[in-house]
């Protein structure tokens, strides 16, 4: 397999680096979309039976996406003061907050996702790029030796084909893995994006309750 010197050298070395990162990133995707799956259940289950966001957001695990979502949402309702932000009402500034963090869960979802499409489109065209040259070192060889006989010609030939096959070996499982990926970052999301809109309603009608609330101890003074 080594008949084509440095470059089919190479381009074996190439393509064993985008296989292995390929599963790399394919197992530990996996393992955080699971994660993601279990926490959803977990905040089903304590999250929505706390006597308030801040008490259900405690009950989360540190690092679970909907703590991050539910703790960024009652810090926006917390912080909406100064002269700037009072320009932006209470709902849009929370939805801006929460949005942002939903965003970032989604980013961090979508980590590595771009290696598996590039390794999926490439890996094929760079195992080509191998037996277009294991074949030319072939032809060439026979050409100075003068021997064209079969058995000169199926050797040399057949190991530059290997490298095709095992481009195509590289691309199939990352375009595979890439797609199921996305699929079910499509289902994760949803259950995130249904958890933020859920928590934004508490947060926007608690929020009210006590600004209401509040005007109307104010007006009791005062009168």
């Amino acid at each position: 397999m080594w008949a084509g010197g440095f470059v089919a050298r190479g381009t074996i070395i190439i393509l064993s680096i985008m296989s292995m990162g390929s599963w790399y990133i394919i197992i530990t995707k996996l393992i955080d979309q699971m994660k993601i799956f279990k926490q959803s259940k977990e905040t089903s289950a304590k999250f929505w039976k706390a006597s308030s966001i801040a008490a259900g957001s405690a009950a989360l695990k540190e690092g679970s996406p909907f703590r991050f979502i539910a703790e960024t949402g009652t810090k926006a309702t917390q912080h909406h003061d100064g002269a700037l932000l009072e320009q932006i009402d209470l709902s849009t500034w929370v939805t801006m907050s929460i949005q942002r963090a939903v965003e970032k869960v989604q980013s961090r979802l979508q980590d590595g996702l771009s290696f598996l499409a590039t390794v999926g489109s490439t890996a094929p065209f760079i195992g080509l790029f191998g037996t277009v040259w294991g074949i030319y070192n072939a032809l060439t060889n026979i050409g100075m030796t003068g021997n064209a006989s079969i058995d000169k010609v199926a050797g040399p030939v057949g190991e530059a084909l290997i490298m095709t096959a095992f481009g195509l070996f590289v691309a199939v499982p990352a375009v595979l893995g890439y797609n199921w990926l996305v699929r079910r970052n499509k289902s994760a999301m949803e259950d995130v994006r249904s958890f933020s809109a859920d928590v934004h309603s508490v947060l926007i009608s608690g929020a009210m309750s006590t600004s209401e609330a509040g005007r109307a101890a104010g007006a009791k003074k005062i009168g």
